[in-house]
């Protein structure tokens, strides 16, 4: 058997090899968060009130914080051992996955929080419903409403953070 015949004896990158650095993980979430923050303040500082924009910063501060590590392992999982434009592309989407999928599931957990007044008891099947379709409903107005709260410096920071991540990798 010649060596092109023979399968691929690459193997997957395991979860542990994948994780970053705790210092990596900790300075990128808090940088993250606070670009995420910084965006989300730009956004609103002339249409909002002080006390809606502390709490929709609060939001996306720790929606993007809470998604930087799980971003980063996951980008470092897609891109291991491949090209740096994979590993551009890994880090732009699975930054931008996280950090939709953290702040869209914090957002829904607050609307959530304020329609249970209305819901049935816990645990029945009519609350498991309305849970469901609370929580589809706010992720809905999430993507309609919140994702253009990232634009343009939320943007600009996962271009940077995946040029960054792409240039570490090589």
């Amino acid at each position: 058997m010649t060596p092109l015949e023979r399968p691929s004896l690459r193997r997957r990158p395991s979860l542990r090899e994948a994780l970053p650095a705790l210092r990596t993980a900790v300075l990128g979430a808090l940088l993250w968060g606070l670009a995420m923050a910084a965006s989300a303040f730009v956004n609103l500082y002339y249409w909002e009130t002080p006390d809606r924009i502390r709490f929709v910063v609060l939001l996306y501060f720790i929606g993007g914080a809470l998604a930087f590590p799980v971003g980063l392992t996951l980008a470092r999982l897609v891109s291991r051992g491949r090209y740096w434009e994979t590993a551009l592309a890994a880090a732009f989407v699975c930054l931008l996955g996280a950090t939709l999928a953290f702040t869209g599931g914090l957002f829904a957990l607050q609307y959530r929080s304020y329609y249970a007044e209305w819901h049935a008891p816990a645990f029945t099947l009519t609350w498991a419903f309305e849970f469901v379709f609370t929580m589809l409903t706010a992720f809905y107005q999430f993507v309609v409403l919140g994702v253009r709260l990232y634009f343009p410096l939320g943007f600009a920071a996962l271009v940077a953070a995946s040029i960054w991540f792409a240039r570490q990798r090589r």
